[in-house]
């Protein structure tokens, strides 16, 4: 299993690390009607575990129905049920539509409304997911809540810790940052050891109907893919047109709205300027898209906010070297992460990089943090920066993207 247990741990405890019988440990596992979530349940369940599985529906499930690759509405809900009935387990069904639109999908708008890239995937697993399904977990009378993440959960003298997957391109560490520490002792991630293909075949082996069942592609409220369509409903009228802007100040067109960009993005800018352009930034308050060469888009300092340490101690006060991920879909770089704004003097921390914060109406009085020893390109605000020991697999924890410095 991937809770790893350290050398000085007895080895009389039963694979999710409790010192009795699977038969007197009862486990809630979280299931979203996929295959990973569901071959946690049915082996927990054939390993003899007291297995409660749980699904929380999440949004309108009627749109969902027939939406491959979501999860948590329609079919998948169906899927869930029938993996506990064909292995012998109880499975409940909780309506958490209006937490879920209140904590993930009306963030997700505002955060695309002032010019930033959400990541509602890790809002769900910080509040639905890690914060509220433990607490049904523990009024369950449950040791624990499994889930079907790919990440390693690790015992050691000083409590549990978050690693890396041993398989790197199934790696979910990105999105599991803000878990907290008391999170983390009640969790636990048995495919953290796994590849893809095993699980599959587990899946195949369990009897499991969804073992060819495809995986999310899609942000699970988002149909098709537009995002657009979903700030619209949720904010009316709230997509107001702008300027698109040269970095040098040249106005080269117009725009419907500054949601329908992204930092990074060349292809369907809609302006000409006789060279490659690239989205540099979205200032949202002025209604600004600013666009300009390749170059512009190297980004060298990140200031963060609402970070979460989970790593050993308190966060070093004088900093220290890391490994930072500043995009789901790129390996980690070395970087330093230093406590206090990443400015050279006191008379510096009145650049672009504040003034960009105190755009976005965020406190401009940044507490963490991140210069990378090398340019990122495509590092955007809403975006998450994540923390990881640079001599081990080790998550050191992360922070939400305030703002950038070029």
């Amino acid at each position: 299993m991937s809770d790893v247990l350290a050398p000085s741990k007895t080895r009389t405890l039963n694979s999710l690390g409790f010192a009795k019988p699977p038969r007197e440990t009862r486990v809630v596992a979280a299931m979203s009607g996929g295959v990973d979530s569901s071959v946690v349940a049915a082996m927990l369940a054939r390993e003899g575990y007291d297995v409660v599985g749980v699904t929380l529906q999440l949004y309108d499930h009627g749109a969902a129905v027939n939406k491959p690759g979501a999860c948590c509405a329609g079919q998948d809900i169906h899927d869930a049920r029938r993996v506990a009935d064909s292995v012998d387990f109880p499975h409940y069904v909780l309506d958490y539509e209006s937490r879920f639109r209140s904590a993930v999908m009306e963030d997700f708008a505002d955060t695309y409304l002032a010019g930033a890239t959400p990541i509602p995937c890790v809002r769900c697993n910080q509040t639905v997911k890690f914060k509220d399904l433990k607490r049904v977990a523990q009024d369950l009378g449950a040791e624990c809540l499994a889930t079907g993440h790919y990440v390693r959960r690790v015992e050691s003298t000083g409590g549990a810790e978050l690693h890396r997957a041993a398989d790197a391109s199934r790696d979910q560490t990105y999105f599991l940052f803000a878990t907290t520490r008391d999170q983390l002792d009640f969790l636990r991630f048995p495919l953290g050891d796994k590849p893809k293909s095993e699980t599959r075949a587990l899946a195949i082996e369990l009897g499991l109907r969804v073992a060819e069942k495809p995986d999310s592609q899609d942000i699970c409220f988002v149909p098709s893919g537009k995002y657009q369509s979903v700030v619209e409903k949720l904010r009316p009228g709230a997509i107001e047109p702008g300027d698109i802007v040269h970095v040098d100040g040249r106005v080269l067109g117009r725009h419907d709205g500054v949601i329908n960009f992204t930092v990074g993005q060349r292809r369907g800018i809609g302006v000409a300027a006789g060279e490659p352009l690239f989205v540099v930034k979205l200032d949202a308050a002025n209604k600004r898209v600013v666009v300009g060469p390749r170059e512009a888009l190297g980004v060298s300092r990140i200031a963060l906010k609402d970070v979460n340490w989970i790593g050993e101690g308190e966060m070093p006060p004088n900093g220290r070297d890391i490994l930072v991920r500043v995009r789901s879909t790129r390996p980690p770089v070395p970087a330093k992460l230093i406590l206090g704004p990443p400015a050279s003097s006191p008379a510096a921390r009145k650049t672009t990089l504040i003034s960009t914060i105190e755009a976005a109406g965020e406190t401009p009085a940044v507490q963490v943090s991140v210069v990378l020893d090398a340019p990122e390109e495509g590092v955007a605000p809403g975006q998450a920066a994540v923390f990881y020991n640079p001599t081990s697999t080790r998550v050191l924890g992360g922070g939400w993207i305030a703002a950038t410095e070029r």
